[in-house]
């Protein structure tokens, strides 16, 4: 894992557990032919299981798409990419689908269902999880948006809610099922200091208490501080010279 030996960090192979999420070699492209252009280059990353990572770097860095390579919402195309120990580089779709039900997404623009309530939107991702009793589900749906202080606001529409309250309901719908990964694009962007700080802690919180391993993609320098590790990414590349968390919190 040259790419990342300077950043100090408690990877699988140092923690003796399997990694969650194992990049080796990875390249991607876009469009076909003349027009086919390579966005990722060499990519190699592990994150270990419980592990927060925070991954930034300038625009068009090739963040989101590695990120959503990782989500399993596209096939990677070259090198070994392995969520859960499970091979995603040309994957089928059913195979894809079956290893986004271990994965929490939450994105920018949090992605709310208009027409449905906090509660219903919350509800609605745990109605994807065939082995959840239908009895359990708004017991379940009530009790998270209860963790992330909106127990008062179960029955409003998105259109009532501020924007770090959408973004709690958000955080709520990608933890309620209880998934071993959640990817997080963006998720203070739109949000003030304070409500970004209050989102990504509670993420943080949630997060620790499930044993979840947390990938956050942002330019947000106010929440650096939250990670174990600090990995940067430029013109496609992992580069080695990441910002370091305990040189940046002493």
């Amino acid at each position: 894992m040259q790419a990342l030996s300077s950043v100090s960090a408690p990877n699988a192979s140092l923690t003796g557990s399997q990694p969650v999420i194992s990049v080796s070699n990875l390249n991607h492209y876009f469009g076909e032919t003349n027009l086919r252009k390579q966005v990722l280059f060499t990519v190699n990353l592990e994150i270990a299981p419980g592990e927060i990572v925070i991954m930034t770097g300038p625009s068009g860095s090739g963040k989101t798409t590695l990120l959503t390579l990782m989500g399993g919402l596209r096939s990677a195309q070259e090198g070994s990419l392995k969520i859960l120990d499970q091979e995603i580089v040309g994957a089928s779709k059913q195979k894809l689908l079956k290893i986004r039900r271990n994965i929490g997404y939450i994105f920018q623009a949090h992605n709310l269902m208009t027409f449905l309530t906090a509660k219903q939107n919350v509800r609605m991702s745990l109605e994807l999880h065939n082995e959840i009793p239908t009895q359990d589900l708004d017991k379940k749906a009530t009790e998270i948006l209860e963790q992330v202080g909106l127990g008062d606001r179960l029955n409003y529409y998105p259109e009532n809610l501020s924007g770090g309250q959408k973004q709690r309901v958000a955080i709520a719908r990608a933890l309620v099922s209880r998934p071993k990964i959640v990817l997080a694009d963006e998720p203070t962007a739109a949000l003030d200091k304070k409500s970004g700080r209050d989102v990504v802690e509670m993420m943080q919180t949630l997060a620790k208490e499930q044993n979840c391993t947390i990938l956050i993609v942002t330019h947000d320098n106010r929440i650096l501080d939250v990670a174990d590790r600090i990995v940067y990414m430029e013109d496609g590349r992992l580069v080695s010279d990441g910002v370091d968390t305990t040189a940046k919190m002493h």
